[in-house]
């Protein structure tokens, strides 16, 4: 029984904690996807580096508040820092949507054009937060970082595995519940969020009740950049903050809206956890693991891993390209919101 005990232990600190952390960070990435595809019906490619230019901008504050020694103790200081990266991110999306998106909406482009506009932002982005912040890695974390560390696990349970929480990941899970939380609220509670799911069911219909257009792309890029400001700070927070990281994590996300349904924000949120367990089981090495489940004569000499963790965005991609061939609409079938 220890062993078992044991060994769930050690599948807890390498696999389901570090995929409920990643996956909601996954999730709050891909409902930004959604709520843009729902309401401007193209795929913002620039989504990754909005969630960089949001993480950058919590940053950026952070060290403000850090050189003033001001801190909240024992948590991150990013955190107080982070309304300012979500205004900062919505005032961008704001002057980017003005200066780019409306022109080619008012002229109702197809939405490859948007599509292909929103690779130029993606690149400007890129270039601007790496020519503000630089290109390197930058510590994110102060404050307490464990919520539960081996050690003291160990000492209160006798077992020979220790389970480590990190804050990071606390806080990712808990950020994620109450982000969706008050998503759906805001869509099925709110007259501002029924008028976007129905410019986002029948544009023309919504129209002719009186929906103005205007204000639902207004609530739609304030959401989405809300969203990403908060999913980049949380993975920087817990993994390390470095811009061209956010580039990869694209793919990652929209694997999670597409394999969901995208569109569809249950489909987000879903597809988030399916891409985040999907790539993290698959790239762990299950010979500790499999050394407490079975006889010491049939445990495994090698790793016993499927793929390399070099190859944990080939997982996504492939997930991706199964979901297209099989089901294209995703999980829950996503059209609008």
């Amino acid at each position: 029984m220890e062993d078992i005990l044991n060994a769930f232990v050690l599948l807890s600190n390498f696999v389901l904690i570090p995929a409920l952390a990643y996956g909601s960070q996954l999730a709050l990435g891909a409902l930004g996807v959604t709520l843009v595809y729902g309401i401007l019906r193209f795929s913002n490619f620039a989504h990754g580096e909005i969630m960089s230019f949001g993480a950058m901008s919590a940053i950026l504050v952070m060290w403000g508040f850090q050189a003033s020694g001001v801190s909240i103790a024992p948590l991150p200081t990013v955190l107080l820092a982070l309304p300012f990266g979500i205004l900062a991110t919505i005032a961008m999306l704001l002057i980017v949507d003005r200066s780019v998106f409306r022109y080619y909406r008012k002229k109702r482009a197809a939405p490859v054009i948007l599509l292909i506009a929103s690779a130029g932002v993606m690149f400007f982005l890129n270039g601007l937060v790496r020519f503000i912040i630089g290109p390197d890695d930058q510590r994110v974390v102060d404050g307490e970082r464990f919520i539960i560390r081996v050690r003291e696990f160990k000492q209160m349970t006798g077992l020979d595995q220790g389970l480590a929480l990190k804050t990071s990941q606390g806080i990712s899970v808990l950020a994620a519940i109450v982000c969706v939380g008050l998503l759906f609220w805001f869509l099925n509670h709110t007259r501002s969020g029924k008028s976007m799911r129905a410019y986002s069911d029948n544009e023309d219909l919504a129209l002719l009740s009186g929906v103005n257009p205007d204000r639902v792309v207004l609530y739609a890029w304030i959401l989405a950049g809300s969203l990403a400001a908060i999913a980049g700070t949380l993975y920087g927070l817990d993994k390390s903050y470095k811009p061209f990281t956010f580039l990869q994590l694209l793919l990652p996300i929209f694997a999670a809206a597409i394999v969901g349904g995208i569109g569809s924000p249950i489909g987000a949120t879903v597809g988030g956890f399916v891409i985040a367990f999907s790539e993290v089981t698959v790239t762990y090495a299950y010979k500790r693991f499999l050394a407490y489940m079975v006889p010491d004569s049939w445990a495994p000499e090698g790793l016993a891993q499927l793929l390399s963790t070099d190859y944990k965005f080939a997982v996504s991609f492939m997930i991706l390209v199964i979901v297209l061939i099989v089901r294209p609409t995703g999980i829950f079938s996503g059209k609008t919101l």
